[in-house]
């Protein structure tokens, strides 16, 4: 305004336009051009003297002279046009200026198209600016082109997907190429990029995709249970930026912009034959461009996170995230779920028989899960058609019935008296297979409750002498129907016993 007070007096002096531009230190149009908005004032210089700066200002601004110039209308008509096309894939400024320059011949230039559309695009849309906080937020995005891998066999070039990540505060990249961006390449990326920090931030901003968001919403979005099981076990946040608003994670979208330039091109003359060898020659460029000194500073991403950010972050768990899977299956009658990749079953409690229940299963463990509760967990094991059984998990009577073995008999029946034992012993010995005696030991054992073991010391005893050894020998002897059963010691057959409660085919067994 000092300027334009100066330009004024000498002019009133009788001054000359270029004596005035050389004393003012100012172009010739420029002093043309305050000369020509005094003249149409209609004010005197000490009416125009008499104003201060803001009135000043008012009257020879630029925003007065832009408003009233029609190259500057047409302009400004055409931002909104511009705002939308810019949308699109493969579309920039450049060329939408030519497309307004070939309309408006006489028009702005490029430089200055460019410098008023930003003007106008803060005023139309204001961005908030955010001062990211050290060991806040971890942003994550799936960059928009691929890389590509080639078989070496075949030749057949595969292409694969960019994982980006970048800490807030000091902006840390990390970049890694999966073959999709399925939950369980997604989550291993997130996992690989804590690994590389070396700590966990407060919380990950993803992007709405299905590995992250199963329903996005922009108030309350619903995780994808696995990707919140992966948080839980890091002790992180899950904060999902809203659908279609990709200023909420601007500081991601703008670190895969630069990874076109500093990664995608260092690696285009290359080729690749594997995800590992790829990821090698990532890893390289990321170096190169975490240890650049940041534009119009004096240190890089790295040295900001090691000197800011890396002491605040939380320390990592002891034992790495295990992605689970999910399989619901129904309990059968016998307590056992089946879990159909393995076709192996696992007990659970009895009580839940007839359930529906879920499987989370990892390469080493599988847990049950009925209304968000966990009623069992095994270790995984994929034997085909096989059964994993806690004893916990069984009826009482199925418990006692597993812990059948020739062991328990003998030592049942030694507990009561060695007459009983060596009776028992020779049942077995009798039997081809040790499972068909076990129910001859039990109804023989189960008479010390009935009969006392006095009495079934002095039967088993007998039974010793006499050399046959069943159930049924015992039973009769404790009955005292001995006469009959002597008698058949000389028959070619044992008698059907004259009892009703005995069965003849039980006799004979």
């Amino acid at each position: 305004m000092s300027k334009i007070r100066k330009i004024l007096r000498m002019y009133s002096h009788g001054r000359s336009i270029l004596s005035i531009s050389a004393q003012a230190d100012a172009s010739r149009n420029t002093v043309k051009k305050y000369l020509t908005s005094f003249k149409d004032s209609g004010f005197t210089f000490d009416e125009v003297n008499a104003l201060n700066d803001k009135e000043l200002e008012d009257l020879f601004g630029k925003s007065k002279e832009h408003l009233s110039n029609s190259r500057m209308q047409s302009m400004l008509r055409c931002y909104p046009h511009v705002d939308k096309q810019l949308k699109r894939v493969g579309v920039n400024r450049q060329m939408l200026w030519k497309e307004y320059y070939k309309e408006f011949p006489d028009g702005y230039l490029y430089s200055q198209f460019c410098f008023y559309f930003n003007q106008w695009k803060a005023r139309v849309n204001p961005v908030m600016h955010i001062d990211h906080k050290a060991g806040d937020k971890l942003y994550v995005d799936f960059a928009g082109k691929k890389l590509s891998i080639t078989d070496k066999d075949t030749g057949e070039i595969i292409e694969v997907e960019v994982f980006v990540a970048i800490l807030g505060a000091s902006q840390l990249t990390y970049v890694e190429a999966v073959l999709t961006q399925q939950k369980e390449d997604f989550i291993m990326a997130c996992e690989h990029t804590l690994l590389y920090i070396g700590g966990v931030p407060d919380a990950i901003v993803p992007d709405n995709l299905k590995a992250a968001v199963t329903k996005s919403s922009r108030y309350e979005p619903t995780l994808n249970e696995t990707f919140a099981d992966f948080a839980d076990h890091y002790g992180t946040t899950i904060l999902a930026a809203r659908a279609f608003r990709p200023r909420d994670k601007a500081l991601v979208e703008g670190a895969v912009k630069i990874m076109y330039t500093r990664i995608y091109a260092p690696l285009r003359k290359s080729v690749y034959h594997s995800l590992n060898e790829l990821n090698e020659a990532i890893r390289e460029a990321l170096e190169i461009h975490n240890n650049l000194l940041l534009q119009g500073r004096n240190y890089s991403r790295r040295q900001q996170f090691e000197e800011v950010e890396r002491g605040v972050l939380t320390p990592l768990p002891v034992l790495r995230y295990e992605l689970k899977k999910q399989f619901h299956a129904t309990i059968m009658k016998n307590g056992h779920v089946c879990l159909g990749p393995d076709k192996h079953n696992y007990s659970v409690p009895y009580r839940f028989i007839g359930k529906k229940i879920k499987l989370l299963y990892s390469s080493n463990s599988v847990e049950a899960f009925y209304h968000y509760e966990r009623i069992a967990i095994h270790k995984r094991t994929r034997s085909m058609h096989g059964y994993t059984t806690d004893k916990e998990h069984l009826a009482s009577t199925h418990q006692f019935v597993t812990d059948w073995n020739p062991e328990r008999f003998l030592g049942w029946a030694a507990a009561i008296h060695e007459d009983v034992r060596l009776y028992i012993h020779n049942i077995f010995d009798r039997k081809t297979h040790v499972e068909q005696a076990y129910k001859s030991c039990l109804g023989i054992l189960n008479f010390s409750r009935k009969v006392g073991n006095e009495r079934l010391i002095l039967a088993c005893r007998r039974g010793l002498n006499y050399g046959i050894y069943n159930y049924k020998t015992i039973q009769m002897i404790l009955e005292k129907n001995m006469d009959q059963y002597e008698e058949s010691l000389f028959a070619d057959e044992l008698p059907m016993p004259s009892h009703d409660n005995i069965r003849g085919e039980d006799y004979y067994q």
